[in-house]
């Protein structure tokens, strides 16, 4: 245990504006792996998504002069990680990348293998959907981000939002054998 674990995020934060290199490790392995998630999830890539959470942890150092400490920090992580995973996909639509590990690795804490086939098969029906509506399910559905909110991240209106998510449940309703 380093002397940093028993510190919250706040006090965290602090010695991180002044400098301390232990602070940011600290605060890495708070909240890398949540980070992770919502950044594979948003670039249906795990190479990409470790680049979004490595880019938000290489600049952290001076964005965190910007955090203005309303709200929790971690959920402050979670927005800087949503729009840095956003611009990925936004650079790859460009560009029109194809990531190459559509697959999520095992998850080893599945509680059954039944529950493991049936996320994998989410994650694989959530993997075709076009980058607009998967980004909006992941927000609204996994993520619990309002239509609101998802407007602003996104710059799109709130109807665009529940529209996408709207489109975004039927085509996985259909990819996963229900009814459209």
């Amino acid at each position: 245990m380093t002397p940093t674990d028993s510190l919250d995020d706040a006090a965290l934060v602090e010695r991180l504006r002044s400098g301390d290199l232990q602070a940011l490790d600290a605060l890495f392995h708070r909240h890398a792996r949540g980070l992770l998630g919502v950044a594979y999830r948003l670039t249906g890539s795990s190479a990409e998504a470790e680049d979004v959470v490595q880019d938000l942890f290489v600049g952290l150092p001076v964005a965190v002069r910007r955090y203005a400490e309303q709200g929790a920090f971690g959920a402050w992580l979670r927005i800087v990680t949503v729009r840095l995973a956003l611009d990925r996909v936004r650079r790859r639509e460009r560009r029109r990348e194809v990531p190459l590990d559509s697959m999520p690795a095992p998850n080893a804490a599945a509680s059954s293998a039944g529950a493991m086939e049936a996320r994998w098969e989410l994650e694989r029906a959530m993997a075709t959907l076009p980058d607009a509506l998967r980004v909006v399910f992941m927000l609204k559905e996994v993520e619990g981000y309002s239509h609101a909110e998802i407007s602003q991240l996104l710059g799109i209106r709130i109807g665009t939002s529940e529209v996408r998510l709207h489109r975004a449940i039927k085509a996985l309703r259909g990819a996963l054998g229900g009814q459209p």
